[in-house]
């Protein structure tokens, strides 16, 4: 954890926010010697929304998914 004053931390800004970026570092504001904030890197989660990359480059549908189907294509309902 890296400890900086309001004064130096204004001044820095960009090099702390590259810290906090490149290395995960916690940096604490303080305002005369007393610790008044934290900034944390935030945790990145996957979106599980998003499709993988392999999965991605080999599925292809072939069709218009919205496309209706016909009286054939129906499952039975018996």
């Amino acid at each position: 954890m890296i400890t900086v004053n309001i004064h130096e931390a204004k001044t820095q800004l960009s090099a702390l926010l590259h810290k906090i970026e490149v290395d995960h570092e916690t940096i604490r504001l303080c305002r005369n010697g007393k610790p008044i904030a934290d900034i944390v890197p935030i945790e990145t989660k996957n979106n599980p929304l998003k499709m993988h990359s392999i999965l991605y480059k080999g599925a292809k549908i072939l069709y218009d998914p919205t496309e209706q189907l016909t009286e054939d294509e129906w499952p039975n309902q018996d």
